[in-house]
């Protein structure tokens, strides 16, 4: 629907062009055909890409933990810092899950008593010098290993039961269910309500997304522009972007990326293109906002200008219709060679000179 917006505030434009041009028109003719005069003015050949202003980096936050949203910390719109506390999520695990968990510290604790004991023999014997020193450092490693063995244990079952270890070994660092943000930005988006489940992000799973972060302070165009103008652009190029919602808004832009390769959207090959947005005052941005960007190829200033709706061009010769030499006489074909274009006005390189006038045809009917 923005788009097709969009589109009408070009076509109101066009149509403006088109009518300060015809008013330069008359009618004096006696056969009825009207009249336009070479003028002198700019023209500038532009591309035209259409595309959408938002983030130029938008992060998608993910649980590493399965379970239940219990806690929603922000809104959406909220301004995080990189830690700042985002969800907490509780377990939600199956009764096998549980009980497994239960039964593996169950294990892991009996091995540890038993390696203990086992130790604790290996010492006494190491102490009257009969154990082998080899044996004893044996001892030692197995005694560690089963330590571990039950801090790993006792840890998965706090976390299933719980969401949270604390004092882990891991990293000297707690490990808890509370998911923070990876970087600082804005809360665009809230995907998860409290009492959701949550899908944990693991190798061979995508995981559930939970949040989206951007930094609106570096904010792009992102669109696409036809292969036959991809061909003029280059990196470092200006452009001037119109926002459908704000009409009025001056932004202005530089391109920034222009894709190596292209796509098909509804038949027509396009190359997607990114614009980097100068700084914006006066009015705020918001990422989703549908918008067009023109980017001047080539201009001119100072040259002859005719509506090139008034040129006509045979195997490659351009050629207009100009008044015959006395009143009454049928209009003549004269050739002439053109320059640039911007769709609505034609430079005139050779053949006509300012102030000389060329016919204007009516339009064909259609019946």
């Amino acid at each position: 629907m923005r788009k097709r917006i969009i589109g009408i505030g070009a076509l109101v434009l066009v149509v403006g062009a088109a009518a300060a041009l015809y008013s330069r028109s008359t009618n004096s003719r006696a056969d009825g055909l009207a009249t336009v005069e070479v003028v002198r003015g700019a023209v500038a050949e532009k591309a035209l890409a259409i595309g959408t202003i938002g983030p130029e980096k938008e992060i998608a936050v993910k649980s590493k933990i399965s379970g239940i949203v219990k806690t929603s910390y922000r809104e959406v719109g909220d301004i995080v810092r990189a830690g700042d506390p985002l969800f907490e999520i509780v377990p939600d695990p199956t009764p096998l899950e549980l009980t497994q968990a239960r039964r593996e510290a169950e294990i892991a604790t009996n091995t540890f008593e038993q390696v203990q004991k086992k130790h604790a023999r290996s010492k006494a014997l190491n102490e009257q010098g009969i154990l082998p020193g080899q044996d004893w450092d044996v001892a030692e490693q197995e005694l560690e290993d089963a330590r571990i063995r039950l801090e790993m244990a006792a840890e998965k079952l706090a976390l299933i039961e719980k969401g949270r270890v604390q004092n882990a070994r891991a990293r000297g660092a707690a490990v808890e269910s509370i998911i923070r943000a990876p970087t600082g930005g804005m809360v665009l988006e809230l995907l998860v309500n409290e009492g959701d489940p949550v899908v944990p992000l693991t190798s061979y799973q995508a995981g559930t997304p939970l949040t989206t972060l951007a930094d609106m302070s570096a904010l792009v165009f992102k669109g696409t522009v036809d292969e036959i103008d991809v061909g003029k652009l280059r990196e470092g190029m200006d452009a001037q972007i119109e926002i459908g919602a704000l009409p009025e808004a001056d932004v202005q832009g530089q391109v920034h990326k222009i894709a190596p390769k292209s796509k098909t959207e509804e038949g027509a090959t396009l190359f997607d293109i990114e614009i980097a947005l100068r700084t914006v005052t006066g009015v705020t941005l918001r990422a989703g906002y549908s918008a067009n960007a023109e980017i001047v190829v080539q201009s001119r200033e100072n040259v002859l200008l005719l509506p090139e709706r008034l040129v006509t061009f045979t195997d490659g010769q351009a050629s207009v219709e100009v008044p015959g030499a006395t009143e009454d006489a049928p209009p003549v074909k004269k050739d002439v060679k053109v320059g640039l274009s911007d769709a609505l006005n034609i430079e005139v390189v050779e053949g006509l000179s300012e102030g000389d006038l060329v016919i204007e045809r009516p339009p064909k009917e259609i019946s």
